[in-house]
């Protein structure tokens, strides 16, 4: 799915308003209907609502809500600044509309204090995409007093005060929603942990802006979506053998943490590469074998890893638990200087080369390198926010022709090219020590199975956040433990090979 910036949204709009053709009001009404439509099916204990509408096309989509949802059979409240009432056309219109109706009482904002919200659910739509400056005046204090309000708060399209495309700017006032219904795209803002937790969690509502101008406007800004996933995915092949599904070696662990080599070679065999061999220190040998049967297992030293050896036609992922010991740090540096072949590069690997910054140019090309990060900082240098980290990093992967996995909430792949895939899977029970070294393990094995490194990056990141929720579902994200995130592949896999098969 394409992410578009405001100047590209309201384009879409014009652009279905003259080629559907569609009036701008009916356009409204459309996106009205949807949000309402959400809202008796997902809001069947609630049946009152508090509307606060500003005098932009947002307070317009607010108006209709409003005016939906009583024909619904809620009840309904709307709030406006009465001391300005200078709509925008639609939203005029709207307005005028709903003024016919006698059950729904029309408050000003200073009203707020004499009104009881008993069981009430606030639906902020004060500021849409539109907006380009910190709120002010009689909208901050209102906002600040509505955040305090112990209720559900529904946002219309992006939280009041939150710009859809930059990030936040000091001491800004924002509209704190439990759940945001956004018409037709994701907004970059909600992707990242400074402005996305303004919006809870957000819900695409689909309006039908024009397909055709959909397809045709540049975006370098995806979130990674189902179809693009079916797209990707290459169901198994009935005729194959191990042989096609290509040889991943995991290089990993030391002593006190063979944990993570396991992990991560676990969950290169859950997601099926066709042979796959652990390399890592003998003290892990009996682990390995034991809890990764299927493995094969290398021998790299004692304790530590002291060589890395090279095979033919094999992918490797390198750094789970491999530590920072000189001698390990010698034998990683000498694979990067006499392989040239593309590989996955993650935790103590990373570390170590940002010891020395000219180590970064051993990185093959194609290559795929999964910073979280303190671990992208330390390679690449701090930012004062993930929006500047992004463009760092595609800078970086431009400069280095490298695939940037970055890891975070929402998750971003940056490719080469420059363009950045925003994961939507997952949860907060992935922020437990191993949930990167599962990763490791699915990003290279898909690439031992000939996807590209840009779909390996797409596909493994989807994978890992699917069977993340799936754990959470079964177990909570407080007790879910990445072997449950490995165990729930299968069921992910078993998902995905439905929607591919052809049934007659």
């Amino acid at each position: 799915m394409k992410i578009l910036t405001a100047e590209n949204i309201r384009s879409a709009d014009e652009f279905t308003i003259k080629n559907e053709p569609v009036s701008s009001i009916l356009l409204m009404e459309r996106a009205s209907s949807a949000f309402a439509d959400w809202i008796v099916e997902n809001c069947k204990n609630h049946t009152k609502f508090a509307v606060f509408c500003g005098n932009g096309n947002n307070g317009g989509d607010g108006f209709a809500i409003a005016r939906l949802l009583h024909l619904k059979g809620f009840d309904v409240d709307v709030f406006v600044d009465r001391s300005n009432e200078k709509f925008s056309v639609d939203a005029g219109i709207n307005y005028n509309r709903l003024k016919e109706f006698s059950g729904i009482s029309i408050y000003d904002f200073k009203e707020i204090d004499t009104v009881q919200f008993n069981q009430t659910v606030i639906i902020d739509a004060l500021f849409g995409t539109g907006l380009s400056r910190k709120l002010n005046g009689i909208y901050v204090e209102l906002i600040e007093k509505l955040n305090k309000l112990n209720h559900i708060k529904i946002s219309v399209d992006v939280p009041s005060g939150l710009f859809p495309d930059k990030i936040l700017e000091e001491n800004q006032t924002v509209f704190k929603a439990d759940y945001t219904l956004s018409f037709q795209f994701w907004k970059r803002s909600f992707l990242h942990p400074e402005a996305g937790k303004f919006a809870g969690k957000v819900v695409i509502l689909e309006i039908d802006l024009s397909k055709e101008f959909i397809a045709k406007v540049a975006t370098d800004y995806f979130v990674i979506d189902d179809l693009m996933i079916q797209k990707i995915f290459q169901p198994r092949n009935d005729f194959a053998h191990k042989g096609t599904y290509g040889k991943s070696v995991i290089v990993g662990g030391s002593y006190g943490t063979i944990g993570a080599a396991v992990l991560a070679t676990k969950s290169a065999l859950k997601t099926g590469s066709g042979l796959t061999f652990a390399l890592a220190p003998n003290c892990g040998y009996e682990i390995l074998q034991t809890t990764c049967p299927e493995a094969m297992f290398i021998s790299g030293g004692e304790k530590l890893i002291e060589e890395i050896e090279i095979q033919d036609h094999a992918v490797y992922g390198i750094g789970p638990g491999l530590g920072t010991d000189s001698l390990t740090e010698k034998a990683l540096l000498k694979f990067l200087e006499q392989s040239s072949k593309p590989l996955l590069l993650d935790a103590d690997a990373l570390n170590s080369i940002a010891k020395n910054k000219e180590r970064i140019n051993l990185i093959p090309k194609n290559s795929i390198i999964t910073p979280h990060p303190k671990e992208f900082e330390r390679l690449f240098g701090s930012t004062e926010n993930s929006f500047e980290r992004l463009e760092l990093a595609r800078t970086k992967a431009r400069e280095l022709q490298i695939f940037i996995v970055l890891k975070d909430h929402h998750t971003q792949i940056i490719v080469p090219e420059g363009k950045v895939y925003y994961n939507i899977t997952g949860n907060s029970g992935l922020a437990k020590g191993g949930s990167g070294d599962v990763l490791t393990g699915i990003i290279t094995s898909l690439l031992a199975q000939k996807y590209s490194p840009e779909n390996a990056c797409i596909l493994g990141v989807w994978l890992h956040g699917k069977a993340a929720d799936f754990a959470a579902q079964k177990f909570s994200k407080e007790a879910m433990l990445p072997t449950d995130v490995i165990d729930e592949l299968g069921n992910v896999f078993l998902e995905l090979n439905k929607k591919a098969t052809t049934e007659l």
